[in-house]
């Protein structure tokens, strides 16, 4: 199998004036048997970057700026990025035209909404309580139990439906965007996972599975699924070419 190239965007500009990304994300698509492109933002030719990749994975990171989604200010909004925000619509809007595997997370699912037309919860205890801990303070990762739509494409993906993922946020989907389905929940009913049904390979997950892959079969399996998908979709390109 040609090992495919996957694009990650990373995130926004640092106080170092760096573009950083956990090496996890890196280090899962490697493992699936991936080879991986770090996209930082401010790139605007996005069909060249669409043009190579055989997928293409939305990260996480800082929260996005409630304006795009005609949201409320926060004081717990942080990270804000325009030029992140502005970059990953951008691309996110002319990768789902090619039809080419994509898999957000945790912000990334969140930015996949909003281009759908969606929109956000700005701060899910204001709504929620304190029920399930979406993430630690001040800003730390926690994990909780998910459950997930028997007939999904994540289900399927995963081989379960519940799983007990790395969650790490504090925003996450009110309304959804068109074509998107909701196929995973917490306890207390905050949308864990979207999927569109009029895509081969698009999901979304709120929760970081790079976190746990080294020690979690069922995280594993989501990347290796995605990364088997881009090999699919890179042979039958080639094929046709």
């Amino acid at each position: 199998m040609t090992r495919p190239l996957i694009g990650i965007t990373s995130y926004g500009r640092n106080d170092q004036h760096s573009f950083p990304l956990p090496a996890a994300y890196i280090d899962s698509i490697r493992s699936a048997g991936g080879i991986p492109l770090i996209i930082a933002p401010g790139e605007k030719h996005f069909r060249a970057i669409v043009s190579i990749l055989d997928g293409l994975i939305f990260s996480g990171g800082g929260d996005l700026d409630p304006r795009l989604y005609q949201g409320q200010a926060h004081e717990s909004l942080y990270m804000v990025d325009d030029e992140r925000d502005q970059s990953e619509l951008g691309l996110i809007e002319l990768f789902i035209k090619t039809h080419k595997p994509l898999f957000c997370i945790c912000r990334g699912m969140q930015l996949l909404n909003l281009m759908r037309g969606g929109n956000l919860y700005e701060h899910l205890p204001d709504h929620f309580g304190d029920r399930v801990s979406h993430r630690l303070p001040p800003r730390e990762p926690v994990c909780h139990d998910v459950r997930i739509d028997p007939s999904s494409k994540l289900a399927e993906v995963l081989a379960t439906t519940k799983t007990a993922p790395a969650s790490w946020h504090h925003q996450g989907v009110r309304d959804l965007g068109a074509d998107l389905t909701a196929v995973a929940w917490a306890e207390d009913q905050v949308i864990e996972a979207i999927e569109s049904e009029n895509h081969p390979w698009l999901i979304g997950v709120q929760w970081h599975p790079e976190l746990t892959f080294e020690n979690d079969p069922v995280q594993r399996n989501l990347f290796r699924r995605f990364v088997d998908a881009c090999a699919s979709t890179k042979n039958n390109r080639s094929l046709q070419e």
